[in-house]
C-alpha cells in the first residue's frame, strides 16, 4: 500500500498501528519487521489524517478569547496593556475591526500569539 484511499483503509491502518505499537520500544533493533511495518503504516496514517482531517488556522477572534481566558484578563486589562479603548478590544474580538500593524505587533509581543494570526496571513 502506498497511499491510505478510503476511510476504512485508514481506520484498518490505526488499527494496525496500536497492535504495533506495544510490540517495539527504543531499543527495538531497525531491521526488526514490527518496527519497519509501524513506521510504514504510521506515515501513512499520518499523510492520510493531514489531507483529510486538517485543522484550519485559528482566527485572531478565537485566539484572543483564550489568551484573555488563560491569562484571566478582562478587555480592560488588555486594552490598557495595548494602549487601546476597550470598544476598540471589543471589535477586534468581535471580528469587526483589525488591529494595526503597531497594534499587531503589541498584541503579537504581549499575548504571545504567532504574528501569521494576528495579521491574518
Amino acid at each position: 500500500m502506498t497511499k491510505i484511499e478510503t476511510r476504512e483503509q485508514y481506520e484498518w491502518a490505526v488499527a494496525r498501528v496500536e497492535e504495533l505499537l506495544p510490540l517495539v520500544d527504543d531499543n527495538t533493533p531497525i531491521t526488526d519487521v514490527h518496527l519497519i511495518e509501524l513506521k510504514l503504516l504510521s506515515d501513512l496514517v499520518a499523510d492520510y489524517s493531514e489531507e483529510h482531517f486538517a485543522m484550519e488556522k485559528p482566527s485572531l477572534v478565537e485566539v484572543l478569547g483564550l489568551r484573555l481566558y488563560e491569562m484571566n484578563l478582562t478587555k480592560k486589562q488588555l486594552a490598557e496593556m495595548l494602549g487601546v479603548s476597550q470598544s476598540r478590544i471589543s471589535e477586534y474580538m468581535s471580528g469587526k475591526s483589525e488591529p494595526t500593524l503597531k497594534i499587531a505587533r503589541k498584541m503579537s509581543q504581549t499575548l504571545n500569539i504567532d504574528p501569521s494570526i494576528v495579521l491574518g496571513v
